[in-house]
């Protein structure tokens, strides 16, 4: 059984107050991009349960395989069901790092496979609570429509006008060979009250947002490393009608009105993905 599962960019970003538990409350949209990774399950026959071996293809991530969130998942799952062992192939064309959400969309893929292969008919809803124990944005790739985030960036509210507003332009995301650590990230950022809310301005024309729509990570992110600030400035010289971090980095992404007739050079280790939406 074979499962492909997208990508994810963050149209706006607030980072609106520091909670109790360490956490922090967040103002986003979160956008499903047809950029896919693709799981592949076999079930392992005349073996005992419980064991999941994942082997994986295209881009290398790093780390303990049995931290990665697919295996993770099926444990997940197999602590309530005692499931059979499988194997899962994992074709990454997701970058890893990027605020483009790939672990996470493999997490729910995981759980929506497992859940199909093995009838176990847990409902939508019940897979989206499972997939929050997993990750805040799990559960936003158990539907992937366009949504409001809040909370933690748990808590969604669909935008499906969002389609409406994006479609027939193009994305282009370029990720350059550097990361940025989450924890890093939220530590040098300072909450507060968005001036304006994401949900909203995203509800303008797309003219307005150059003007508006700010992720708050941009700056502390952008002074570690400059070359997402030049990535930004050089895809609005060419063209770009909107251009912004995704969550928090290291991929920027561009919004253009019609295909781009020409876009900045890289070298070969830096990613850059173009698609029509």
């Amino acid at each position: 059984m074979k499962l492909s599962t997208c990508a994810k960019i963050n149209i706006g970003l607030n980072v609106v107050s520091r909670r109790d538990d360490g956490y922090h409350n967040l103002e986003t949209v979160f956008f499903p991009v047809p950029l896919y990774d693709t799981l592949e399950l076999h079930v392992e026959e005349g073996k005992s349960g419980g064991r999941c071996e994942l082997t994986m293809s295209g881009i290398t991530i790093s780390g303990d395989i049995r931290d990665n969130l697919v295996v993770r998942a099926y444990h997940y799952l197999n602590e309530r069901y005692s499931l059979p062992s499988v194997r899962v192939h994992l074709n990454k064309e997701i970058p890893s790092q990027a605020g483009l959400g790939g672990g996470s969309s493999d997490a729910a893929a995981m759980l929506k496979l497992l859940n199909e292969e093995f009838c176990l008919n847990i409902s939508e809803e019940e897979l989206c609570l499972l997939a929050r124990e997993l990750g805040a944005d799990c559960p936003f790739f158990i539907r992937s429509v366009p949504v409001y985030a809040t909370g933690i960036g748990d808590e969604f509210e669909p935008l499906p006008e969002m389609s409406d507003c994006l479609r027939g332009k193009y994305l282009v995301m370029v990720k350059p060979p550097v990361s940025v650590s989450t924890g890093q990230a939220y530590s040098r950022v300072k909450p507060r009250p968005s001036v304006f809310c994401c949900k909203n301005i995203v509800r303008e024309s797309i003219e307005r947002w150059k003007e508006l729509l700010v992720n708050d990570f941009e700056q502390s992110v952008f002074s570690q490393l400059p070359i997402l600030s030049d990535v930004k400035s050089a895809l609005y010289a060419h063209g770009a009608e909107y251009v912004q971090m995704s969550g928090s980095g290291s991929t920027v992404f561009a919004i253009f009105g019609s295909a781009p007739l020409t876009l900045p050079k890289y070298e070969d280790d830096t990613f850059m993905y173009v698609t029509r939406l």
